[in-house]
This record gives C-alpha cells, structure tokens and sequence, in this order.
C-alpha cells in the first residue's frame, strides 16, 4: 500500500471587488441618477473610486444642455480613456441621447446608453470591453415610471428625489424635450417609499429635482399633494425645490414655504429667461414679464424672508441691446437675490438655431459677464441683509476648522469647528455676523435637533 501522502493545502486565491469610477456634469437630476448608479454598482460588488483613477468600469453621465456642456463630457471622456485604456468605459445620460454619433467617434468607448436606459447599464455591460461602441439608445418612454433604488448606507444631510422628467413646453432654444422625452411623473407610491428610505438613513433634507417639476401628478396627486406626503415622513426637517417653471408654481406652496411648522424652506429658483417680452416670445415662454414681477411681488410679500433666485439667456437671437437691457432692469429692480446666466448656444435641432440675427459669440460673453456682476452685486446684497439675524442651518461635514451649511432661506453660513462638539447632520441655531469669501460667518448658539 502507498503511504498516505499528506499535501498541503493551498489558500484559496484572493479575489478583490471591481473598481467603478462615476462621473456626473449637469444638473442636480444627473446627480439624483448617478447616486442610484453607484448604488446599484455598489450592491453588485464593486468598489468606488475616484474618477480618473485606476478603474475597470467608468461611467460618465454627459449634459447637452449647452455647447460648453457637450465640451466638458467629450473632455471627461477623454481624460479616463487615456488614464483607463483597459477599462469599460460607458458613456449615458442626455449628450448620449442626442450626441450618440460623436461620443461613438472617441477612442476607447464601449457602451453609448441613452437616458430611458441609463440606470439599467449592468444589463449591458457584463461582457467587458468591446470592439467598437455599442449604441443602446431608445425612444424614451411616455407614460409615468418608477425607480428601482438599493442601498442601506448611512447617508446623511441632504439627497437630491427625483419626482419628474422630461418636458413637454418645447421652448425655441431648448434640447431637453429631445434628450428626455416628453413630461412624466414618478409612481407616488415608488416616490414615498425611496423618500421613507433615505429618512431611515439619515436623510433630513430633501432636494426635490425634475425637468419640469410643477406638473408632476400621479395618482390624483400633484406637486403640493406630493411635498405634503414627503413632509409627513419621520425624519424629514428640510424639503426644497431645486427649479420650477414660472406657470406651474401653485401659489398654495407659498403658506407652506411661510409656516416655520411645515419642511417646504422659503426659496424659489424660477427660470424666466429674459426680461424681455419681445424675447420670451421668440423663446416660446409661456408667459409675459407682466406675469412675472406680478408672481415674484405675491410670493416675496407671503413668504418672510424669501430668496429668489432664477436663470437667465443672454444672446438670444435677435436680442438687441434695448432688449439685454430690459432684462437687466428686470433682474435688477426685482427682489432676486441672483440669477444663473446662459449666453445661448446652438442646439442642433431646435427651432431658434434657424433663427436670423444671431448675436455675436463675442457679445454674448459681454453681455454674460455685464450680467454676472449684476448677480454676484445682488448676491452679496441678499446675504449682508441677513446679517444679525438668527436662523436655523443644517450643518454639514466639518471641514477647514469650519462646520458649513445652509439656512432656510439658502444662505451659505459657516461656524468655527469646537473641541467635542460634532454638529454634522445636526439642526443648530446661529447668528450671522459678517460676510466672508463665499459664506457669512455665523456665530453658534444651540443645537436644535
């Protein structure tokens, strides 16, 4: 008989998580979608890393809103397939819906989703780097949705919910009918489930985020029905409207925004566009300037304390300089506290990029900063009114010895770090003393929450 030979056993090879790189441009709808992305790569086992670094999947969720936008995801693109040459790379999002030709051109990609099928990329992407790119791009989806989440993590402060998409005004510049289809709601049910499950994590603030976010209704419910239903939940302090269009606001938020009882904070971000009506005409806008200093003066003298905010195109074609200056009077003789300027850009596709008396590039960047200092003058004015006032900021991580975070109204406040005193995702009282770089220094004067 053979003597029993003993071997010795050998470890068992040591397997490591997939590393997934995200990047995310444009609005706060991308980065609603990405968190989902990474939640969903997360529960499949990879690990995330930082964009650019070594990575073996790379996901870039591309804007076309402007041509500056296109620039910036083509530059994205390109700078990991230079660092990642042997990763999956997937492009998605909005430039991949309508841009799908040209990101197909750059070297190194694999995977060209569009936006009905972006949060779904795992479908797609299980066999590796691929000869050349495969293009998945549908019409998007008409009727109203829902959104698989995942995820048990902590997460704490503030997350963007996303309770709408797509637009169906059709306005003369814009290319987001075309890169997002026409308007739909998220299913209520869906909605208030995800809302009740980042409470659970520690979520105390929502930032609620759609393309056209006052038409939402599903379910018999809309947008107010839909703000009350999130107010309700256990945990929640803090809800805001990222952007909402001028003739979908139902004036019955403005209570709300008002009641120091309800979550709706006191700020409206309204894109008006121009201050122009011979402009907003051309725009397709679906309203007068009439209208709208009529709507900012009722919401300004109901809501105490609140900030206005709205975007504005400069460049318009057939803008004159009478016209750009209409607008500026219009930003600024109003209770605006900034505004986000566009200078137009060519949309291939939409009616304006057709139009006659295309403004110069050159004047448009004038015009652009001309209009930018006006904002950032009115900005500085808004937020050196609030000093010596007290109010109620929900701090974030403590960072530069500084513990930074937002009031109701959206004003940037900061406190000194204190030995053993941890306020991150914590509620606290302050006292605005002075205006500094990019925030007001506050003082600390009580944890509320």
């Amino acid at each position: 008989m053979w003597p029993f030979l003993s071997l010795p056993l050998l470890n068992p090879p040591v397997t490591f998580p997939k590393r997934a790189s995200i990047q995310t441009l444009g609005c706060r709808l991308n980065q609603y979608e990405s968190k989902v992305i990474r939640d969903r790569l997360e529960e499949a086992g990879y690990r995330i890393v930082p964009f650019e670094s070594q990575a073996d999947l790379a996901v870039i969720n591309t804007c076309t809103v402007t041509n500056v936008a296109d620039a910036k995801s083509r530059n994205a693109i390109r700078r990991f397939t230079r660092s990642n040459p042997q990763a999956v790379t997937v492009v998605v999002g909005c430039y991949s819906q309508v841009g799908y030709k040209a990101i197909a051109e750059i070297p190194g990609i694999d995977y060209v989703i569009g936006n009905n099928d972006k949060l779904n990329l795992l479908e797609y992407v299980g066999e590796g780097k691929t000869d050349q790119p495969i293009i998945i791009r549908e019409r998007m989806d008409r009727e109203d949705f829902s959104i698989t989440f995942v995820g048990d993590a902590p997460f704490q402060q503030r997350a963007n919910l996303k309770l709408q998409d797509g637009c169906d005004f059709m306005c003369s510049f814009c290319i987001i009918p075309f890169a997002r289809g026409r308007a739909r709601s998220r299913d209520f049910d869906n909605l208030i489930k995800e809302a009740e499950s980042l409470a659970s994590r520690g979520v105390r603030e929502f930032v609620l985020t759609g393309v056209n976010l006052g038409v939402y209704e599903n379910s018999g419910k809309c947008i107010t029905e839909a703000i009350d239903a999130l107010a309700a939940i256990q945990g929640v302090d803090r809800i805001r409207i990222s952007s909402i269009e001028p003739t979908t606001i139902p004036e019955d938020l403005f209570w709300r925004m008002a009641s120091p009882e309800h979550p709706l904070l006191p700020f409206l971000h309204v894109p008006f566009q121009s201050g122009c009506d011979r402009t907003l005409k051309a725009m397709r806008r679906l309203y007068e300037v009439r209208e709208a200093l009529e709507f900012i003066q009722r919401a300004v003298e109901q809501v105490p304390g609140l900030c206005v905010g709205t975007d504005l195109m400069v460049g318009f074609p057939g803008e004159t300089e009478a016209d750009f200056d209409e607008t500026c009077r219009f930003f600024l003789e109003r209770p605006f506290a900034y505004c986000h300027v566009f200078p137009f850009s060519e949309r291939h596709g939409t009616p304006a990029v057709r139009m006659s008396n295309q403004v110069a590039v050159a004047e448009r960047k004038r015009r652009s900063a001309h209009l930018r200092r006006l904002s950032a003058a009115k900005r500085f004015a808004f937020d050196e009114a609030q000093v010596g006032k007290t109010a109620n900021v929900l701090f974030e991580d403590c960072r530069d010895d500084l513990f930074p975070g937002y009031t109701e109204n959206f004003v940037r406040v900061a406190v000194p770090c204190q030995d053993g005193l941890d306020l991150t995702n914590r509620l606290g009282k302050v006292r605005l003393i002075r205006p500094a770089a990019d925030y007001l220094e506050a003082e600390f004067i009580e944890i509320l929450s």
